[in-house]
């Protein structure tokens, strides 16, 4: 389970009273049990316990979800959603693993082709341009 996962293999904790707005990175581990907003970037792992909230867009070795998630995810290894994890956003891997009881909205794409391109902001293939609106005005002009 989360709390028996080793120091060594998270050694950077953002505890559960703590918030975090910004960027952030780091190189090994960092397990989230507090709240964070904003983006991450790390070769490294990635584990949200099931008491964090996140709302960022995340690229990162490997990511675990068992709390709530929002934001795009691009993981150059794999990404596992928990039976608690309720996560939002797009999310590009290598491997995925969704467990039974997890809640996922959004877009995939997994395959061997994203183990090494990790693009969490814009995953591939799922450029989704914005319609532009109509300049006010131009059609009562006419």
């Amino acid at each position: 389970m989360a709390e028996t996962s080793g120091a060594g293999e998270f050694p950077t904790v953002i505890g559960p009273d703590a918030k975090f707005e910004g960027k952030l990175t780091f190189e090994k581990g960092l397990r989230l049990q507090g709240s964070l907003k904003g983006e991450i970037s790390t070769p490294g792992r990635l584990h949200v316990t099931k008491e964090a909230k996140m709302d960022a867009n995340v690229e990162s070795g490997a990511i675990i979800i068992e709390g709530e998630v929002k934001g795009n995810l691009s993981a150059s290894d794999r990404i596992e959603l928990k039976n608690t994890a309720r996560y939002e956003g797009d999310l590009t891997s290598a491997k995925l693993v969704v467990d039974e009881g997890a809640i996922f909205s959004g877009h995939v794409s997994v395959g061997p082709e994203n183990a090494s391109k990790p693009k969490a902001s814009t995953p591939p293939g799922l450029n989704r341009p914005n319609p532009t609106p109509a300049p006010q005005g131009q059609q009562a002009n006419k």
